[in-house]
């Protein structure tokens, strides 16, 4: 967790940057909202023991940050007297820095960047090196003190623990009386890739062998970062030299001076996919020049500051939990959230999977989950990270009244799985109706002006106008392409109805007509490819279905499909050929 590098200040500092969207008060009784603050405030505090007096983490950092910052959220809404939650140190973490951390700024986007780089000068792009934040001090060249960041201004003394670490020069020569320097004390890695490997809660292991009663062996895979020499020479360049001549040169080796925004992306770019011998969270911008350590204070460095790497999770709260039905009667479990931003998407929703799933993954409003992107940047739920105390379950759907064959007809019960229906034969690879959204099927629906699946069918322009709010020439235009539909081939309107007939049987299917598709008993349907014993009677059984043999007996009275494009069919031949062609 990242409770070394995160002074006091970031926590009062998060309220004032958390995104306006994520600012919204819990909708709590006071009593609720106690009870919530008090069990997450006991969570802290338990974690935090455990990280720092028995050198454990049991929790990813991402996830404790994220939490400490809703707790803060909490506190501001219901008790914004209250001060901000911040790790509580040892009863050691009290002696004093010669110089304050003052932590760096984070940046938001390269614009943000580019504003700040404006009029600065001398300035250098380092790797964020992902660790602990400590002080060495050196007195006439020997090393005095190792100081843990603490809250900025104290730390704990882990003096004992630099003679373990090889990385650590316990003396420098230097005719200086004393030499400050803030550094981060890191986990040496062996080709990592940033955007492959992620974290691996380096920052955690090395808190942890710190924090050890005992010698562990980690310690001799520390290594040191110096990215502050207060009181050093007046440029980066002598400050790295000289660093480099007393064998802290890890910093000097990734060092580079930049002009313009453009120049620190395609480094912090280049960081992130290179091979590097640390983990690291984002750059850090240094301006050479900076005031002198005797005015150096948490929360004020100006100096210096950080972009960071997009987080490959986030965490977002819970508002609520929708269960859509799909076109076949299956029925999802999908949360609302409060919108997070992952890469370069905003997530309003995600989908939880099947039922049972949800019930397994034990979700409610109020809850606080962490969100990645699966392939094609789709949002997947990773784990639940806190669970609200006071816990309201929705009323799922009767899973036992939906079928691929319930809802053709509208009813309250069944809105979803008809839209879902409507949604996906309008598909250009089943009756190609472009144009049409869900509102327009949801008004046509509400309206009375369909009252199934292909209740479009029958309506005039004026009827679709009237229902959706569309102008006359846009009704025009859908009415033309509802209309166009009755062109399509007979395996297109099987298509529609959402039987269960897999693609490659649906392409090999001969049937020209109604009347002959309808007479197909087993071994007819058993005879095309992907379809098994078990399938074919499950198809003889739809076929004969009254509720199916109701759609087909509307199709035969309009004329669907028409008679000029039996067989093959122009429309889809046609189709066909132009999709190839674009492909």
């Amino acid at each position: 967790m990242k409770v070394f590098g995160w002074p006091l200040f970031a926590a009062a500092l998060w309220i004032a940057i958390w995104p306006a969207h994520s600012a919204l008060c819990p909708v709590w009784t006071p009593t609720r909202a106690s009870e919530e603050i008090r069990r997450l405030q006991q969570q802290l505090q338990h974690w935090d023991d455990a990280y720092y007096r028995q050198g454990q983490s049991p929790v990813a950092d991402a996830d404790y940050d994220s939490l400490q910052h809703r707790l803060n959220h909490w506190q501001h809404c219901f008790n914004p007297l209250q001060p901000a939650y911040a790790p509580q140190l040892p009863g050691e973490g009290e002696h004093l820095h010669p110089v304050a951390h003052t932590g760096v700024k984070k940046m938001r986007d390269k614009l943000a960047l580019a504003y700040w780089m404006q009029g600065r000068h001398d300035l250098w792009v380092q790797p964020k090196v992902d660790g602990i934040a400590v002080s060495l001090v050196y007195r006439h060249g020997r090393l005095v003190s190792l100081l843990s960041r603490g809250d900025g201004l104290r730390g704990e003394e882990w003096l004992a623990k630099a003679a373990w670490i090889p990385a650590i020069p316990l003396r420098i020569e230097t005719g200086l009386e004393e030499v400050v320097l803030q550094d981060e004390l890191f986990l040496s890695m062996t080709g990592h890739q940033q955007a492959v490997d992620g974290g691996r809660n380096a920052r955690s292991q090395v808190a942890g062998a710190m924090m050890s009663k005992q010698r562990v062996p980690l310690l001799d895979s520390l290594d040191i970062f110096i990215w502050a020499w207060p009181d050093g020479p007046a440029t980066m360049t002598e400050r790295l030299q000289q660093l480099s001549r007393w064998g802290l040169g890890v910093a000097a080796n990734w060092s580079h001076r930049v002009k313009d925004e453009e120049e620190v992306a395609a480094w912090r770019e280049c960081w992130f996919h290179a091979e590097l011998p640390f983990v690291t969270d984002g750059v850090v911008v240094h301006q050479s020049l900076r005031p002198a350590g005797k005015n150096w204070l948490p929360g004020e460095g100006t100096w210096a500051v950080a972009w960071k790497y997009q987080p490959p999770e986030v965490s977002a709260e819970v508002l609520s939990v929708d269960f859509p039905v799909g076109r076949t009667g299956k029925i999802a479990a999908v949360l609302n959230l409060q919108p997070v931003q992952l890469d370069d998407k905003t997530v309003r929703r995600v989908n939880v999977g099947s039922l049972r799933r949800w019930q397994e993954s034990d979700i409610v409003a109020g809850d606080v989950i962490t969100l990645s992107l699966a392939g094609q940047g789709i949002p997947r739920l990773e784990r639940v990270i806190w669970r609200v105390a006071e816990r309201h379950y929705p009323q799922p759907p009767d899973a036992s009244r939906y079928t691929p064959l319930s809802c053709y007809t509208f009813s309250a019960e069944c809105q979803k799985q008809l839209l879902a229906k409507l949604r996906w034969l309008s598909q250009k690879t089943v009756l190609n109706i472009p144009g049409v959204e869900r509102s327009t099927w949801l008004h046509l629906l509400e309206t009375g002006s369909m009252t199934h699946l292909f209740g479009w069918l029958t309506l005039t322009p004026e009827q679709i106008a009237a229902a959706t709010g569309l102008s006359r020439e846009r009704a025009g235009q859908l009415w033309h392409r509802f209309n166009l539909t009755r062109q399509q081939p007979l395996r297109r309107w099987v298509d529609a109805l959402g039987v269960s007939l897999p693609r490659k049987a649906l392409n090999a299917l001969p049937d020209q007509q109604w009347e002959s598709l309808t007479q197909r008993d087993v071994g007819d349907w058993q005879a095309l490819p992907g379809v098994g014993a078990a399938l074919a009677k499950r198809l003889v059984t739809q076929f004969h279905d009254a509720r199916l043999q109701a759609l087909i007996a509307f199709l035969r009275q309009q004329g669907i499909p028409a008679a000029s494009m039996l067989g093959m069919g122009i429309v889809e031949n046609r189709q066909t050929k132009t999709e190839a062609q674009r492909q």
